[in-house]
């Protein structure tokens, strides 16, 4: 646990979390023992002042790479999938509400009379005004993961850090899944990531990070508290930044 005194480290974050990160022990859809554990990391993370934004992915329920194999179009599977990161959205917003804190979703397109369509002055005030914002509907466009839009929301919201969270400990230079000996980089450049394609996160993802200076934090979403000593400045998972940056 931080002290809790602690300054945060970080005034304004984006936590990328994956739709998979909801199935708890389940093949699919939301467990709601996952779902109440990240709702509860979220809201202690906020209640140290910081301001802090979501973007979810959908892979628990459809993605649209899974396409293959069904008489779906990539294009419509697309959209499927964004479709799915809606209804993620709207579950961790009501659980974050029943907790006591205040959370809103905005999507990238619009679905009427359910949820608001993103707009960049009106998420920024939301931040403002101490309410968790959940990003839904990815870029609104096919073809684009939902790592390449928490990078653009971070961009358009002046993130000041994207904690990106995953099933394991960090960067790893090989899959620590694969069980050969793999090696956990506490701090990593963009530029290694990238030359080495270590695909923790959509390449497009990390060169935007990289164009507009965004460090990148990649934690395991299992390890209760990780996102509150993250904005607390503990050393955690694995700092993606530029060769001379320090965390």
């Amino acid at each position: 646990m931080a002290s809790p005194n602690k300054i945060p480290a970080f005034t304004r974050i984006l936590l990328k979390l994956s739709g998979e990160s909801l199935m708890g022990t389940r093949s699919g859809g939301i467990h709601p023992p996952a779902l109440n554990s990240i709702a509860a990391d979220i809201q202690s993370a906020h209640e140290r002042g910081v301001q802090i934004a979501v973007v979810i992915g959908g892979g628990n329920i459809f993605r649209g790479a899974q396409s293959q194999g069904y008489s779906i179009d990539r294009v419509t599977a697309d959209y499927m999938g964004m479709i799915a990161t809606v209804i993620n959205a709207l579950a961790l917003r009501d659980t974050l509400k029943v907790s006591g804190s205040s959370a809103v979703v905005m999507t990238a397109f619009e679905v009427a009379n359910v949820v608001e369509t993103f707009n960049r002055e009106r998420a920024l005030d939301h931040l403002e005004e101490g309410t968790i914002v959940i990003f839904a509907g990815g870029t609104g466009n096919p073809y684009f993961t939902t790592d390449t839009a928490a990078t653009l929301r971070a961009v358009e919201i002046e993130a000041r850090a994207i904690l990106k969270a995953t099933q394991v400990d960090g960067v790893y230079d090989r899959d620590p899944a694969k069980g050969k000996p793999s090696k956990l980089f506490a701090r990593i450049s963009y530029e290694q990531v990238l030359k080495e394609k270590l695909g923790v996160m959509d390449l497009t993802a990390i060169s935007l990070a990289m164009e507009h200076g965004i460090p990148i934090i990649v934690f395991n979403i299992g390890t209760r508290g990780d996102i509150e000593r993250i904005v607390t400045g503990q050393k955690v998972g694995t700092l993606i930044a530029g060769e001379g940056d320090e965390r």
